[in-house]
């Protein structure tokens, strides 16, 4: 076997593969990897709660309580906002912190 063979198929097996030999690349790749998975359980955690109450609040489910109607245009502005508000925080990755 030729040794750019074996090359080949370690960066194909690696999880991260490090271009040259400083380690601290890899300790940066563990904080974004962690720092993007709290950012995709705060996006998940929001837009389920943001959903969970404005959907049944689109469907009229507070008109019987409340006399509360939220007509299509507001609901999807709301609905565009839970959007929005998704990425902005996505884009805080952006400015995360790397080194400890």
């Amino acid at each position: 076997m030729r040794v750019g063979c074996a090359e080949h198929v370690a960066k194909q097996a690696a999880a991260v593969t490090l271009m040259n030999g400083d380690l601290a690349a890899l300790e940066r790749a563990l904080a974004l990897a962690r720092a993007t998975l709290r950012n995709v359980r705060q996006n998940l955690g929001f837009a389920l709660v943001y959903n969970g109450l404005c959907i049944p609040v689109a469907a009229g489910a507070l008109e019987p309580v409340l006399g509360i109607v939220l007509s299509p245009t507001i609901a999807a502005l709301a609905m565009t906002f839970s959007s929005v508000s998704v990425i902005s925080n996505a884009l805080r990755l952006r400015h995360a912190r790397l080194a400890r």
